[in-house]
């Protein structure tokens, strides 16, 4: 039990590091400015012009493609690589201001949150290595070898479930506003607070959305031993294209990972670090 006080003191003490802080509001711009590149990414493939994956690995493929990208693909790294240990601290000591299951809940999250941002700043540092690997490749040759037998078919059916699960708790997350509780909206206008609100609704409805989609091709990959279907992002993406009405639908999908990335700059400023 002193042990565990301890860990809990020192990761409390290391939490409240200035340039910690400092570092974790440029992660969020960061963030912000993959997804609302995977946005472009999302409307290229809505109608038709794009052969870049529809994922973060692409987006970020695309940001190191531009001017000063590979500067901008370490900075973006970098915060990344802050958001985590942030998200890292919280998950061993933070929330203090829930108790019983709702912190629980906070803590799993913030470890997923961990797992996203160490994967996204690694990928950050491969795509400025000139890594030409695709994430959507590799993820469907996992696939094919779990599905080899059928233990692993349901391992990978069950990862679809979890997926899906996460979408649309991100939808029942936007549209009731929770992520509300983690801003300073004391230090908002009456505007800024509309405005963040409304981008917030629409980017986890739209974020959410799309994972569950991701989630149900992989359970459909699983049943079906169909890995060409379990390609996470990517996929869910240009599935949406191919329904009637499916390119309208991806480009609204698209305005909600924008809203998503433009959340996230606000989040910079106000979020509770």
């Amino acid at each position: 039990m002193s042990l565990t006080r301890n860990a809990g003191a020192t990761a409390a003490q290391a939490r409240n590091s200035r340039w910690l802080e400092l570092l974790t509001r440029a992660g969020f711009i960061g963030y912000g400015i993959v997804h609302l590149l995977l946005a472009w990414l999302a409307l290229q493939i809505a109608f038709g012009r794009s052969g870049e994956e529809g994922n973060q690995n692409g987006a970020l493929r695309t940001l190191g493609e531009q001017p000063l990208g590979k500067f901008l693909l370490i900075a973006m790294a970098v915060g990344l690589f802050a958001m985590a240990i942030w998200q890292a601290f919280e998950a061993i000591s933070g929330h203090v201001s829930k108790t019983g299951k709702e912190r629980l809940f906070e803590r799993i999250a913030s470890v997923v949150r961990v797992v996203v941002f160490v994967w996204l700043g690694w990928t950050a540092i491969k795509v400025f290595q000139d890594a030409s690997s695709n994430a959507s490749d590799q993820q469907q040759q996992l696939s094919e070898k779990l599905m080899a037998s059928d233990g692993g078919r349901w391992l990978v059916g069950l990862a679809g479930l979890a997926l899906a699960g996460l979408g649309i708790g991100m939808v029942i997350y936007g549209l009731k506003k929770k992520f509300e509780r983690n801003l300073k909206t004391g230090e908002m206008s009456p505007k800024t607070r509309q405005l963040t609100r409304r981008l917030g609704m629409a980017g986890y409805a739209a974020r959410g959305a799309v994972f569950a989609v991701a989630g149900v091709l992989v359970v459909v990959a699983a049943v079906n031993y169909d890995p060409e279907k379990a390609r996470g992002l990517d996929a869910a993406l240009r599935t949406l294209r191919d329904q009637a009405y499916g390119p309208w639908l991806l480009a609204l999908m698209a305005l909600g990972i924008a809203a998503f990335g433009v959340y996230c700059f606000f989040q910079s400023r106000y979020r509770k670090v």
